[in-house]
């Protein structure tokens, strides 16, 4: 109280009381840190890198773009305008659209289901390994990789031959696309269009003769029995068989002892122009028609036996080019997706999982209604990264698309590739092509730097 009656004290006596001295106020202009120079220093050198590697070829190719394909010829923006005319570029902007679209999307939910699925599995840091696992390969060998497993070869296209697998296990069947009767008077059969007919009406009672040729022996089914003349029983029977004996010999027409019948053949008694009785080969090639009416009969081999066998899909043709490739494209980026999900689910807080299930929510409900809500911003990453890739993708194209079909597949990314470089010379219209990349993939950019910016403010 004497204090503040007495007005301002000597600021000694604090010191003589053993108070801290005040701070001294900072000198006018004064700056924390390193000076701006040391600063200048160490940035120059990535603002060089910067200026040589990105902006210049920006700049330049914004210039370059404004010419024709000689570079001495002012066009304007005619180059621009080729982008939108040109019916193979516009076949190339339908292409990227479909990659904008399908791309990002299967790889964003395939990564969303990965990350869900390795929380309720005990081996789960192997499976993120195996789906992680093609992130380590490159594209250029990761194309390399699916040119083999789409060949159309089932003996060495591995997605084939797990197709042609399957439809042998439901069909269970194999045809002989290559059976034919002989073209000689004295063969009891002949061609009739894609099915093959007895050149005469027969009755039971009198086995059918149904010789085919032009049938590898390897081709034969393993199951092949020798092939036997049908017993004339009083039913209409008979036998389809390989007319054909190894090095030589035999008799043509006839069932001669080293002779293979030809199992699994469809084999029809036709009358009136009406399927009576359907009947199949045996082993040995021998068949029997049950229950046929008393009358006589035209023997008919349908055009089903001779379709060959399924032999998978044309992947690399111009209509599954596309989807074939962003296939591989999933298999190289979803690891990759389920990495980023997997670090977002892992901050989820759990009790507010709990509690929605303990209110009755089933898993179903608390996946769509918490944990999605709760990850959009991580799958809005994840979704507007894959969308830039699939803008530049490059490698997959140009690798797995055979050169017949590259006009059906193609990208921006690769057609500005193959019109400068890759035998067009125009770089013109490639320098335009590349500006116009580049505006495509900005807004995204752009999105992803005012999100990163909102996350640190």
């Amino acid at each position: 109280m004497t204090d503040r009656l007495n007005g301002p004290q000597d600021p000694r006596d604090d010191e003589s009381r053993g108070a801290s001295p005040a701070p001294a106020p900072e000198a006018k202009g004064a700056r924390l840190g390193p000076s701006p120079l040391i600063a200048w220093f160490f940035v120059l050198p990535a603002m060089l890198l910067l200026g040589v590697w990105v902006v210049y070829p920006i700049v330049y190719s914004l210039i370059r773009s404004l010419f024709d394909a000689s570079g001495g010829i002012f066009v304007g923006l005619q180059n621009f305008g080729t982008i939108f005319t040109d019916q193979a570029t516009l076949v190339t902007l339908r292409n990227n659209l479909i990659w904008v679209v399908v791309a990002p999307l299967v790889v964003t939910v395939l990564g969303l289901i990965f990350a869900v699925l390795t929380e309720r599995i005990k081996w789960a840091t192997a499976f993120k390994l195996i789906v992680f696992m093609p992130m380590a390969v490159s594209l250029l060998a990761a194309g390399v990789v699916f040119r083999l497993v789409y060949e159309q070869d089932p003996d060495r296209g591995m997605a084939n031959a797990v197709i042609s697998t399957m439809a042998g296990v439901f069909s269970g069947e194999s045809g002989y696309p290559d059976a034919r009767p002989r073209d000689n008077d004295a063969s009891p059969v002949v061609r009739q269009g894609e099915t093959v007919v007895t050149r005469q009406e027969v009755q039971a009672g009198t086995p059918v003769l149904v010789p085919l040729v032009g049938i590898k022996p390897e081709n034969v089914p393993k199951d092949a029995a020798p092939a036997r003349a049908a017993p004339g029983d009083g039913a209409l029977s008979g036998t389809v068989w390989l007319d054909f004996t190894a090095g030589g010999g035999g008799k043509a027409g006839e069932v001669d002892a080293t002779e293979k019948g030809l199992p699994g053949v469809t084999v029809e008694a036709v009358k009136g122009g009406a399927v009576a009785g359907t009947a199949t080969t045996a082993s040995d090639g021998t068949f029997r028609f049950e229950g046929l009416p008393a009358g006589s009969y035209v023997v008919r081999l349908p055009q089903s036996n001779f379709e060959a066998a399924f032999g998978g899909l044309t992947w690399l043709g111009p209509t599954l080019i596309t989807p074939a490739i962003i296939g591989a494209f999933v298999w190289v980026w979803a690891g990759f997706a389920m990495v980023l999900i997997a670090a977002g689910l892992a901050g989820i807080p759990r009790d507010a999982l709990e509690a929605a299930r303990i209110d009755g929510a089933t898993e179903w409900q608390v996946f769509r209604k918490i944990t999605v809500p709760l990850l959009s911003p991580v799958l809005l990453v994840v979704f507007v990264t894959m969308i830039i890739n699939t803008l530049k993708v490059f490698d997959l194209v140009f690798i797995i698309a055979p050169s017949s079909v590259q006009p059906d597949s193609n990208v921006v990314a690769l057609e500005m590739w193959r019109v400068s470089f890759g035998g067009g010379n125009n770089q013109g219209l490639g320098s335009a092509l590349a500006i116009f990349l580049l505006i495509l993939v900005l807004p995204f950019m752009i999105m992803n730097i005012r999100r990163f910016r909102r996350e640190q403010s």
